[in-house]
């Protein structure tokens, strides 16, 4: 059954650039933004780096964690990082469970051919641990401002909701 806002998000544990691991449960009591892609160095993946790391300032300021996943090697997210000052953590998962648990592994087409491997997907995750949003389809450009802009409005529907 496909994941769905309101379900849990999947804990794992995955290394970063340093071959330090990360649980997700670690964030438990923060927003966290997981995002999915497919491979650094690569242009549009690129972009999506850079916008994250663009809006990374005003992210922490609403209480976010930005984590980045892809099937990449630590060595290879070093690089990355090291290029474009990404200052947010980037995991690996090359077995790609993690990528498969999140829908982020499947069909896609590519100059034509339908391949499999990772696609491009966000999650927002509620502090409690739970999906509060879900971009099934991504386009680079422009996609970390409609993050901060939904985990805005979610946090902002979140307080309405509070008991006074």
């Amino acid at each position: 059954m496909p994941l769905q806002v309101g379900d849990p998000a999947p804990d794992f544990t995955l290394p970063d650039d340093t071959g330090t691991q990360h649980r997700l449960a670690d964030y438990r009591g923060r927003w966290v933004v997981l995002y999915f892609y497919p491979k650094d160095m690569t242009p549009g993946c690129t972009v999506e780096a850079q916008g994250f790391r663009d809006a990374y300032s005003e992210l922490q300021q609403e209480g976010a964690v930005v984590i980045g996943i892809s099937a990449d090697p630590p060595e290879r997210h070093q690089k990355f990082r090291a290029k474009h000052n990404l200052p947010f953590i980037l995991l690996s998962d090359p077995e790609h469970k993690v990528l498969e648990a999140y829908e982020a592994w499947g069909p896609k087409k590519i100059f034509g051919k339908t391949t499999v491997g990772p696609l491009r997907k966000t999650y927002i995750i509620d502090p409690e641990g739970r999906i509060a949003k879900i971009y099934p389809k991504v386009k680079p450009s422009g996609h970390a401002e409609e993050v901060l802009e939904d985990l805005r409005r979610l946090k902002a529907e979140r307080a309405a909701q509070a008991p006074a």
